[in-house]
């Protein structure tokens, strides 16, 4: 090909739109609209009721087991059909077969790969039959174990439906003790038909090197593919720069660099400790081109041995940064219903609460590019895991070259982004190795097949990305650690469980003092207008078969009201239950939080579970599916502040230490006022302190004994730093069902204010603790999970979702501890 070619007009058919789902047994046929699921097809087809309703979850299982094809036509002028063309798919979920006119042009086993299959010599001149075959997974899963040169165990309790491990496809489809499971199957994100236009872009990958002078060379590599020899212009663009290299390309793929250096380059920071700078990074061939948003910043993870054993935390732009955070699942279990609308609210609501990071954990999908997009200008900071979770795999030579390829396609498309801190192996597989009998009988086998593919993701990360940041695995104690990092804490990252799954009191987080804990966690249930779309008045009971099945953990719901009775008086009716529900779940993670970040540096980061849902269920987020703020998250927001105060307990009681912790980068003075509030909710000064915190640092402000606080009365305090930042708080001496409440006397009233929002004042004439108000639709409040005392009146702004029609109002609802205790 020469330059003049380029007048030829490119041919991109998108794909997306109509196309027709029709069992392979011809049971059914209905319209489906790709990108999507089949799942969503046939419930818009009236085939299926919503899953998410009730019990339907049962009546859908048939889905999974058929074999579906998903087909359409397009039509090719006969003066287009010369030259080399391919499909473009960017996911196909999963095991696949795909036909043009009856001729195979690609076999998939892989989500997390895009394909890109020649079909040139498949298409005829008009019409064009395109068709996409989809077994079974449930069966190629079974299929494909039976095939195993040994048993490869998978997680009953996580994975109620068999052998998802068997196949490179997000593995919370199968189950999860928080997912609904029907294994969906799919076709998402860009579907099209190209003719190739001399070359197309597969790559475009960069590495920053920073200079003494404090400059950087942004190093840019594009990867090119053409079909034969030729001479192409290629556009590199930063920002106001731009430049353009007439190259050769040859057969198969090429490689083209070009550098730019940026004399004085804006710094990307994390979330509260500085601007999110960003630059466009664009490559231009004829007919295409491909965008990165670039942050020049630098990272490193610090991994040095201390007394303690070895430290975790991240070191940004030279600068260490506490990690304050979640871990993010998809956003929804059927990818027709996820939507970029939904995803930047709930990523912004993370910021809002002062989070700086989420983890994307390993047992759903590397998320798409405008996911990361969304992350670099949240100034969220993405701990990545491949996607391997809770089961052992295969480590058959078929399967690592799939997953090499896959490592090798994720990281050249995602490494660019600023965000992107750490790449980690994967979640629990070290932890795996001791839950199944074959690998507790036979550990060496099941821990050299372990090793075989945690080094295979390593190596082909490297060769993607050799300056990439690496973690084997999550949690480990460090580099061929293969230790208990569950109940260790004095190395590498830890997951700590044994409040929530072994039944420990919450006074247990103070008992281990992590260098970062990455994943811990309290359930609760989600919220009333959530749990009245998929429940009938009938089934608001906590045993009824509805919310039961709307409960994923086995033992969850009674470890949730076993909660209740360690710590609060036993709530009035179910609504009340669901309040309390959320509060404990608050309360729980605070305790952890606050503890932790005390300990500041030796622990640099808490990474809760989890931050949303995919479904309406009882689970660890803080947010309800769709978005909405549970309690703990509006507690998440003030104990997440970079400029915090907490109460700590001493370990036998004696004594309360207030605890100040500093986020930032400049030291503040903190002043805090502390009182004693009795059960009828009168305040009285008890003291007052204030006190200076270094930069990045946690230190006790004072210490108070606790007998100064008499046994029917609590300990509040409320706080402000010379930053501005403030807060308050309460401390409990012993448990709240030890307290013979007075009657709180809520009273609430509403009132329009601009823009279609509303103020609601709420007043107490008692001690309201944990005042939680509820809208019977979705919205989001200027404040919750508050306390007040007697007199007290706070006014709290309500921005619905949807807006209402003038005069129409929401109805609203309050809760507090008092009023949701049963009375006799």
């Amino acid at each position: 090909m020469l330059l003049e070619d380029l007048n030829r007009t490119a041919v991109h058919l998108d794909l997306s739109g109509d196309w027709q789902l029709i069992a392979s047994d011809q049971s059914h046929a209905v319209p489906m609209v790709l990108p999507g699921d089949v799942h969503t097809a046939l419930q818009r087809a009236g085939i299926i009721d919503d899953p998410y309703v009730g019990r339907n979850e049962d009546d859908v299982q048939w889905v999974a087991h058929k074999d579906w094809v998903i087909e359409r036509t397009v039509s090719i002028a006969s003066g287009d059909l010369g030259g080399y063309w391919y499909l473009d798919l960017d996911c196909i979920d999963t095991v696949a077969s795909v036909f043009v006119n009856d001729l195979m042009v690609l076999e998939a086993d892989n989500c997390f790969r895009r394909h890109r299959p020649d079909v040139s010599r498949a298409l005829v001149a008009g019409e064009n039959r395109i068709r996409i075959v989809l077994p079974s997974s449930i069966a190629e899963g079974a299929r494909r174990q039976a095939a195993q040169p040994f048993y490869v165990p998978y997680h009953p309790g996580n994975s109620p439906i068999a052998n998802g491990n068997m196949l490179r496809k997000p593995q919370c489809h199968f189950g999860w003790d928080w997912n609904i499971a029907i294994a969906p199957l799919g076709v998402y994100g860009t579907l099209a038909l190209r003719r190739l236009e001399i070359a197309r872009i597969e790559h475009v990958t960069t590495k920053q090197i920073w200079l003494d002078d404090g400059s950087v060379d942004l190093q840019v590599t594009v990867t090119l593919f053409s079909d034969g020899p030729g001479i192409l212009p290629i556009h590199f663009s930063l920002d106001d720069q731009r430049e353009r290299l007439d190259c050769a390309v040859g057969t198969g793929e090429t490689r083209i660099t070009h550098v730019f250096t940026v004399t004085a380059p804006k710094r990307w920071w994390p979330a509260g400790s500085g601007e999110q700078n960003l630059s466009l990074l664009t490559v231009e061939v004829p007919q295409e081109h491909v965008s990165r948003q670039i942050g020049f910043r630098t990272i490193e993870l610090l991994t040095d041995k201390d007394d303690a054993g070895s430290r975790f935390a991240f070191r940004v732009n030279g600068r260490e940064i506490f990690c304050r955070g979640a871990n993010w699942i998809p956003a929804d279990a059927l990818m027709s219903r996820v939507t970029p609308e939904g995803i930047e609210d709930l990523l912004t609501s993370a910021v809002d609460a002062n989070m700086n990071m989420i983890r994307v954990w390993g047992g759903g999908f590397y998320e798409p590019d405008w996911f990361y997009d969304l992350c670099d200008r949240l100034g969220l900071m993405v701990w990545q895991d491949f996607m391997f979770a809770c089961n052992l795999y295969p480590s058959t030579p078929d399967f690592l070259d799939n997953v090499a390829a896959e490592v090798d396609y994720q990281v050249k498309r995602l490494s660019s982004h600023p965000s992107i801190a750490l790449w980690c192996g994967d979640n629990e597989l070290v932890g795996a190795l001791t839950w199944f009998d074959e690998p507790r009988k036979d550990r060496d086998r099941y821990l050299v097949s372990y090793d075989r593919l945690n080094r295979t993701v390593e190596v082909a990360l490297k060769g993607a990305l050799p300056e990439a940041l690496w973690w084997p695995s999550s949690p480990a104690s460090g580099y061929l650690d293969f230790g208990d990092a569950w109940h260790s804490d004095g190395s590498g990252d830890m997951h700590y469980w044994s409040v929530w799954h072994e039944n420990k009191s919450f006074d247990n987080y103070r008992s281990v003092r992590p260098r970062f804990c990455s994943e811990f966690g309290f359930q609760s249930y989600t919220s009333m207008p959530v749990i009245r779309q998929f429940a009938a008045e009938k089934d608001l009971n906590i045993a009824a078969p509805v919310i039961e099945s709307h409960q994923k953990n086995v033992g969850g719901n009674e470890r949730i009201a076993g909660t209740m009775f360690r710590y609060f008086r036993f709530p009035k009716d179910f609504p009340n239950f669901v309040y309390l529900s959320q509060i404990q779940q608050g309360l729980a993670i605070r305790t952890a939080v606050d503890y932790w970040r005390s300990l500041k540096p030796h622990c640099m980061g808490t990474l809760y579970w989890q931050l949303n849902d995919t479904w309406p269920v009882a689970s660890w987020s803080s947010l309800d599916y769709g978005g909405s703020w549970k309690a703990m998250h509006y507690m998440v927001r003030r104990f997440f502040q970079p400029v915090a105060v907490a109460a700590i307990p001493s370990n036998d009681g004696r004594e309360i230490r207030f605890s100040m912790v500093n986020d930032t980068a400049a030291p503040v003075t903190v002043e805090l006022q502390a009182f004693v509030v009795t059960l009828d909710g009168k305040r009285e000064p008890l003291m007052a302190a204030a006190g200076t915190c270094p930069p990045d640092r946690a230190t006790t402000l004072v210490s108070i004994a606790a007998r100064d606080i008499p046994a029917n009365a609590l300990l509040f305090w409320s706080f402000e730093a010379s930053n501005g930042m403030r807060g308050e708080g309460h401390h409990v001496n012993a448990t709240y069902k030890a307290l013979d409440l007075q009657p709180s006397g809520l009273t609430l009233a509403v009132a329009p204010a601009d823009d279609g929002v509303f103020d609601v004042s709420v007043t107490a004439a008692g001690l309201a603790l944990h005042v939680m108000i509820e809208a019977d639709v979705a919205g989001r409040y200027s404040d919750n999970a508050f306390d007040l005392t007697a007199g007290e009146t706070k006014v709290i702004r309500f921005t619905p979702k949807t807006r209402f029609a003038e005069g129409v109002m929401p109805r609203f609802a309050v809760f507090d501890l008092e009023s949701c205790q049963g009375k006799g």
